[in-house]
């Protein structure tokens, strides 16, 4: 089955009515467009990598690794906020839209936001809560969103059968 059905079983992960309200970096896709590695760079010339990695118990899970690749971080999860923020929050939002619309069958996808040295690992970070905050506002409404520590998950929800 094509078309309506087929929005029906494999919803959209990001609302279609979502804007970011800022532009994206250009954003350097795969070669294989169902690839797994993407990249961009940002005005104050900082590269980042998104990867997507399949879970090892549920392939249909994705890990999402969101780094810096700049060589003048010895420490990746290193303080790197030349204030981007919003754009970078933005680009990676709009590349998870990419990676999602080449893998509809997703069920999940994990997140998680490094810790500052000073802080105690027992809670969430401050990336964490910020990713969390993000991803409630900008999810499809058949998806939901929980934050597991310092994990956001985001998964679809399952439907009620008649």
């Amino acid at each position: 089955m094509t078309g309506e059905n087929e929005q029906q079983e494999y919803p959209p992960l990001i609302r279609e009515d979502y804007k970011t309200g800022v532009p994206c970096y250009p954003i350097e896709r795969p070669e294989i467009p169902s690839g797994a590695a993407y990249y961009f760079n940002t005005e104050s010339g900082l590269r980042y990598e998104v990867l997507f990695a399949k879970k090892r118990d549920n392939y249909l899970g994705n890990i999402i690794n969101f780094s810096v690749l700049n060589d003048e971080f010895e420490d990746e999860y290193s303080e790197t906020n030349r204030g981007e923020v919003y754009r970078v929050i933005a680009t990676v939002t709009e590349i998870v839209r990419i990676y999602h619309d080449f893998h509809a069958y997703s069920t999940s996808y994990e997140f998680s936001g490094e810790y500052k040295e000073e802080k105690d690992e027992g809670e969430a970070s401050i990336r964490s809560l910020l990713y969390y905050r993000k991803a409630l506002r900008i999810l499809h409404d058949q998806w939901g969103v929980e934050l597991c520590g310092n994990k956001v998950v985001a998964f679809r929800k399952r439907k009620k059968y008649e």
